[in-house]
């Protein structure tokens, strides 16, 4: 009986677990059977390409950079091809090793190792960096010989960037180099991100920074099929790299140059402008550099050596310097005096050859006697303006200077322009933390009469401003973009511009100031320098403190270190019936603007309307500040090359 029950118990568990297990085995066929349904129906695309992506890959086609050009078709900078060395450090086991064995079948030299170390902090480890650039054919056939030796080290052939004329315009022009991480980072938080696949240069400065999406052109692609081990096997598609369009500047390169080689080592700025546009033909910032430096890395003693050179040659004055203006502010206060109704050409200031206000006497030279309009610009009158900038006052001198582009960004085609200072008393409450020191004293507003005290302009604001004044009040956003060449088509297309704004000044009005700039050339400081001239222009010569001197002190440039000298500034414009060009100059610490600054003017416009190019004598006396009209006969610019010997071939 007992043997009956025990079978029968053992019967109803081995029932049971049958039953569990029936359901188990069916809820694992169906858990697999949802699973297929997944993977088969609703991931099946997205599988799909997957096993696709891990058959095939994708290779980007770097699309050739374009060239940029001046006005007259110069190529300013182009690309070459030559074969790099370069290391992926994911797939080498021991770098410096490596690296140590390499230089024995090719030369790697200390800069090289440098520049290769400064690399790999801004990459990461899965990608090539280049330790040797421009190897020559028989150092690429060595190294091709021992390549089984080097897992992860290739020869790759690359496009590099060259600037033929190496520090001539380089500010405009700019220069390539390596994305960083900071960029890499914004390139693919952007829309052009798929563009960017592949590339490892981006423009840094100047136009080739402005222009950088003209110039990068559309990457293509290569779609390949590979092997398990990633090895290609065959091409299946592909689509060819769009080149960039290149770029033509309305910058006259020859002028460009002349004008660098005038200042010789001598530091400051010049503006030259077509004020019927806003086209810069030149726009010199002195010292410059070699743009090369940069292409592939620029190398720790050449940046050290740009980077703390007092002189300050990678700072683009033009855009970046401030300066006060100086008498060259004169005009545009005349024009404001008469266009705010304080002053009509004919009233008559006493210059008794100081002014005093408040207990305070501002010095004026010497004595005038009296000025009306004209005399006080001709003779640049320093009681004319102090007394006008008293009547018009600090608020309405910076409304009047303000649609002129003073203290404001012009909105030029470059990158890094600044602001500078355009002093109000708004503008001092929100300078200043201490009430003290944010309250406007009327004596303030004297010294902003002849361009000195807190205003601080670029030049290319002071030119911006000559060229609205000469093209009767019509502004022209300056530029130096003129045309994109579809590197396909060659379909040329005008840089689109903001249409000219005009200001709305009397005619009368410009005629006054401009005569009175005339007469400064007839009768006045230019006439030493522009009255040799075939034709006629306008001018105003400036002189600006570097340092404060006090009013009871005399200035005397001899006791003063070389950079505490007053600053040398002339502006200019030709023909004075129809002027088609204009010109702002600074010469830093070099004193007189008739004795420094007025002579390269002279021979900027000598270029443009006459054709003309300094003498070699005339040349060497300009670059040490020697000169006044031009030495000797002049030499025609047509017969004057500046293309180096050798040009590399794009």
């Amino acid at each position: 009986m007992m043997e009956v029950r025990n079978t029968e118990a053992e019967l109803q568990r081995f029932k049971l677990r049958t039953v569990v297990m029936s359901v188990v085995v069916l809820l694992a066929f169906g858990l697999l059977v949802m699973r297929l349904m997944v993977l088969q129906i609703e991931r099946h695309e997205e599988l799909a390409e997957r096993a696709e992506n891990n058959r095939t890959a994708v290779v980007p086609i770097v699309p050739n950079r374009g060239q940029i050009l001046d006005r007259n078709g110069v190529v300013l900078a182009t690309n070459y091809s030559a074969y790099t060395l370069e290391i992926t450090r994911s797939k080498v086991e021991d770098l410096e090793e490596s690296i140590d064995e390499l230089s024995e079948i090719v030369e790697i030299t200390a800069r090289d190792r440098r520049k290769f170390k400064r690399l790999m902090e801004d990459s990461k480890s899965f990608e090539s960096i280049p330790l040797r650039s421009r190897l020559t054919d028989e150092e690429v056939a060595r190294f091709a010989a021992q390549r089984y030796r080097f897992p992860g080290v290739d020869i790759k052939a690359r496009l590099f960037r060259s600037y033929p004329l190496k520090e001539t315009a380089s500010h405009v022009i700019g220069y390539i180099g390596r994305i960083n991480a900071k960029e890499k980072e914004d390139i693919e938080d952007g829309e052009d991100a798929a563009n960017y696949r592949g590339t490892e240069v981006i423009g840094k400065l100047g136009a080739e920074k402005s222009y950088e999406q003209q110039l990068h052109g559309q990457t293509g692609w290569e779609e390949m099929e590979t092997s398990a081990g990633g090895h290609a096997v065959r091409r299946l598609g592909s689509r060819a790299a769009t080149p960039g369009n290149s770029l033509q500047l309305s910058i006259d390169i020859k002028l460009q140059k002349m004008v660098e080689d005038l200042y010789g080592d001598r530091r400051g700025v010049a503006i030259a402008m077509d004020p019927r546009s806003g086209e810069l033909l030149a726009m010199v910032s002195k010292p410059t550099f070699d743009p090369n430096l940069f292409v592939d890395g620029i190398d720790q003693e050449s940046w050290k050596a740009l980077n703390e050179s007092i002189d300050r040659p990678l700072l683009n004055r033009a855009l970046r310097g401030t300066y006060p203006t100086g008498s060259t502010y004169k005009p545009f206060m005349g024009l404001a005096g008469l266009e705010t109704g304080k002053r009509t050409p004919a009233t008559i200031i006493q210059d008794g050859g100081s002014w005093t206000f408040g207990g305070h006497t501002f010095r004026s030279g010497h004595a005038l006697g009296p000025v009306d309009l004209n005399r006080a610009i001709q003779h640049s009158s320093n009681v004319y303006f102090y007394t006008l900038a008293n009547e018009m006052g600090v608020d309405a001198i910076h409304d009047f200077m303000k649609p002129l582009g003073f203290g404001q960004i012009t909105g030029i085609d470059l990158p890094g322009e600044v602001r500078g200072v355009l002093p109000s008393k708004e503008w001092k409450r929100n300078t200043y933390k201490r009430a003290a020191q944010q309250q406007w004293f009327g004596g303030e507003t004297i010294s902003l009469g002849i361009g000195q005290g807190y205003n601080n302009f670029t030049i290319l604001q002071l030119g911006h401003a000559l060229a609205t004044l000469v093209n009767n009040g019509v502004s022209n956003t300056p530029h130096v973009g003129k045309e994109l060449i579809d590197a396909v088509t060659g379909k040329r297309t005008k840089v689109e511009l903001p249409a000219p704004v005009n200001l709305g000044y009397k005619q009368a009005n410009i005629d006054a100031v401009k005569r009175g700039m005339v007469s400064v050339v007839t009768g006045g400081t230019g006439r030493g320098v522009f009255g040799s001239a075939k034709y006629l222009s306008g001018g105003k010569t400036g002189t600006a403190q570097a340092v404060s001197v006090g009013q009871k002190e005399k200035y005397n440039a001899a006791r003063l270190a070389e950079r505490q000298r007053d600053h040398a500034l002339y502006i200019a414009f030709a023909p004075a019936d129809d002027p088609k060009i204009a010109v702002a100059v600074i010469v830093e610490n070099a004193g007189f603007g008739a004795a420094s600054a007025a002579p390269i003017a002279r021979r900027i416009i000598d270029y443009w309307l006459m054709g003309d190019y300094p003498s070699e004598a005339d040349m060497a006396a300009m670059r040490v500040g020697k000169a006044g009209p031009p030495i000797g006969t002049p030499r025609r610019a047509s017969d004057i090359s500046v293309l180096p010997d050798e040009v590399p071939t794009p």
